[in-house]
């Protein structure tokens, strides 16, 4: 799995092209280069209404409601404080079970934090449900940090 690469069966899926617009549209969310506004007022088209948001530091582990992640990111995108920032995947793996998937994901986000330069990369794991509405991202667990990568664990 050092690839990341999906299989060719998955990459012509019509369920994979439907989850990668989701998770496109999840990255492009706080998106403000080139004065670009973030599209923060939009996330029911991107995530379940009760989706989880999981972020690993080190030790610590915080969990956070939707609102609760989105919260500080709309003010840091609307005062200044996170100027010509985005994130974008590097790699990616997608499986699918009918109606729920999991995208595993590298990325990498670059912009300036307080005037700060912010260039670092981390992991991704998005848990997805197909809805009534379509794919969903029903929850999201990320760590940053330039060594974090997939690999397969030992059976």
């Amino acid at each position: 799995m050092d690839a990341m690469v999906p299989t060719r069966d998955a990459m012509t899926s019509d369920e994979v092209v439907a989850i990668d617009a989701v998770v496109a549209a999840f990255y492009a969310l706080f998106d403000n280069r080139a004065g670009l506004s973030p599209e923060l007022d939009t996330p029911h088209a991107v995530f379940a209404r009760d989706a989880v948001i999981v972020r690993r530091d080190g030790d610590a582990v915080a969990t956070m409601s939707l609102d609760e992640f989105l919260a500080p990111r709309r003010r840091w995108l609307a005062d200044g404080t996170l100027l010509d920032f985005h994130e974008w995947e590097t790699q990616s793996r997608t499986f699918v079970a009918d109606g729920i998937a999991t995208r595993l994901s590298r990325y990498r986000k670059q912009g300036r934090r307080d005037g700060v330069a912010i260039d670092g990369e981390g992991a991704k794991s998005l848990q997805l449900a197909r809805t009534a509405d379509g794919w969903r991202i029903a929850a999201v667990l990320w760590q940053d940090g330039d060594a974090v990568a997939w690999r397969e664990a030992a059976r």
